[in-house]
């Protein structure tokens, strides 16, 4: 069973930059960035599949990057200019097999990481 573990989060100040790395444990083509904050869903933000253009929430896009190492089984999020809003525990997922549509949404996935802490401070 694919298993996920995230890293790199921490506490930055605003307009800092952090890199989530996520270690996958069996390849999957369609992985995705979620964020999460207390009381609210997983919010989409970044999701890259083989085949498909990359997509970005509108509230990262030109920030934040999202990119995969196949040889290394790691997706990576680099997010630049933070801002206090992009604070959250940010998730690693794994689409369920074959998905190809509404990669943003929490729905399309069926394998998540533990989660990472992203602190983005004034």
């Amino acid at each position: 069973q694919i298993q996920l573990r995230e890293s790199g989060g921490g506490s930055v100040q605003t307009g800092g930059s952090l890199r989530l790395s996520c270690e996958v444990s069996i390849n999957r083509d369609t992985l995705a960035w979620f964020r999460q904050v207390p009381g609210k869903g997983r919010e989409g933000i970044a999701a890259i599949a083989g085949d498909v253009p990359t997509m970005y929430a509108d509230a990262v896009k030109g920030r934040f990057t999202i990119s995969k190492d196949s040889a290394r089984n790691t997706l990576y999020l680099q997010m630049n200019k933070l801002k206090p809003d992009d604070t959250g525990m940010y998730y690693c997922a794994a689409a369920i097999e074959g998905q190809r549509f509404f990669l943003l949404h929490e729905y399309s996935y069926n394998v998540w990481g533990q989660g990472t802490q992203v602190t983005v401070t004034e």
